[in-house]
């Protein structure tokens, strides 16, 4: 079941408990090589039901402690299908009151504007609900689809960071993209 969820005009975005560790599953599997260039490798027990479960076992125990909230994004008419995800990772309060934003879409999704319509409902909770003050979105330079979606909300970029992470066997240039909450 849903352990917390969002609502938009088309979109349902949960926070999973392990019983969907077979959806979850099905996802990533289904977009394994559309994601490969842009996550981190990923040995392949990472694509089993067991590790999905323990995940989504250990991404709610993230959830109660603030510290980390990862949505599944689901069609309001189709909700035993998940067509992307986004999380609000490394969460920090206290002086801070920053987080780190991923986000991936199912290949047969993108550009049907899903991910701008999950991101500005879950940045709407991230800053009226957890109180953050800022959100920090590290994206690299040849991935122009996603820089579209963070400029389209609000987002401004800061500078790049030399081989800033590992992606997918290479250490990979990123752009540093920033949205601050002004009511904080």
């Amino acid at each position: 079941m849903a352990i917390f969820s969002l609502h938009t005009e088309r979109l349902d975005l949960k926070v999973l408990d392990e019983s969907y560790s077979e959806l979850v599953l099905q996802y990533l599997s289904k977009n394994r090589n559309f994601h490969k260039p842009f996550v981190p490798e990923r040995a392949d027990y990472f694509y089993t039901d067991t590790f999905q479960s323990n995940h989504l076992k250990h991404n709610q125990r993230l959830f109660h402690l603030k510290r980390s909230i990862r949505f599944h994004l689901f069609r309001k008419h189709q909700p035993k299908q998940i067509i992307g995800d986004l999380a609000f990772d490394n969460i920090i309060l206290g002086s801070f009151l920053s987080c780190y934003l991923g986000y991936q879409m199912d290949e047969e999704e993108v550009n049907q504007g899903y991910m701008t319509e999950g991101l500005k409902k879950g940045i709407e909770f991230i800053f009226e609900s957890v109180g953050l003050h800022r959100i920090e979105a590290n994206i690299m330079p040849s991935n122009e689809r996603s820089a579209r979606v963070v400029k389209k909300l609000g987002f401004t970029n800061e500078g790049s960071a030399k081989d800033y992470l590992k992606i997918n066997g290479k250490w990979e240039d990123h752009n540093h993209w920033v949205l601050l909450n002004d009511r904080v």
